[in-house]
């Protein structure tokens, strides 16, 4: 993939979020809108043969996941809608995210993305969730999350839950762009190809 150098280590309760955010991702080839689309072909492919379906919660991103797989001729037959929750009040009213794991963790945390795939799922239906939350730039960052974290979190119907962090590098729309390729290159590794899962 044009990816290059993913950090792709999972995030553990305990680890320092800044040393793990420190495995920044070098950018010596963004993925393409023909690689992106292929991809999502492929995701599409998958999806209609476990006769599955896939919805998005999305901050960060502003809704590219959900663009990039309706970019997909037919894509209907396995996405049927998408959240693009910016705000945290969004993130409550739309997702059922607890206020209480928003005060207390930020909306860039592992809880968060967890209870916003969970929530996708719930009021979707679909069979997989995919969610995001992150500081694209140029402000915003911290010493313990700075510019280019994105936390994702991954969710099945079967009760499968993955929450993981990356570090980006580059400007706002490569943060973003690269945020989108992530999610939909782990999606289709760790739930669609290896069917860790199954509906």
């Amino acid at each position: 993939m044009g990816l290059a150098k993913l950090a792709s280590e999972r995030y553990f309760p305990g680890k320092s979020v800044l040393r793990f955010c420190q495995m920044t991702v070098n950018l010596e080839k963004e993925m393409t809108d023909q690689q992106l689309r292929k991809l999502s072909a492929e995701i599409g492919n998958r999806l209609r043969q476990q006769r599955a379906s896939l919805t998005t919660a999305e901050s960060c991103t502003g809704g590219g996941i959900a663009r990039v797989l309706t970019d997909i001729p037919g894509s209907s037959a396995w996405f049927e809608y998408g959240f693009v929750t910016y705000s945290n009040a969004a993130k409550s009213k739309l997702l059922g995210v607890q206020p209480a794991t928003l005060t207390a963790h930020g909306a860039v945390s592992e809880a968060v993305v967890l209870e916003m795939a969970q929530g996708a799922l719930r009021v979707s239906d679909a069979s997989y969730a995919i969610s995001v939350s992150g500081i694209a730039g140029p402000d915003g960052g911290t010493r313990q999350k700075p510019v280019g974290t994105v936390w994702f979190g991954f969710a099945s119907r079967h009760g499968q839950s993955e929450a993981w962090c990356q570090c980006f590098a580059g400007d706002r729309l490569q943060v973003r762009l690269l945020a989108t390729a992530w999610a939909l290159e782990t999606l289709h590794k760790r739930f669609l190809e290896n069917k860790l899962d199954t509906v």
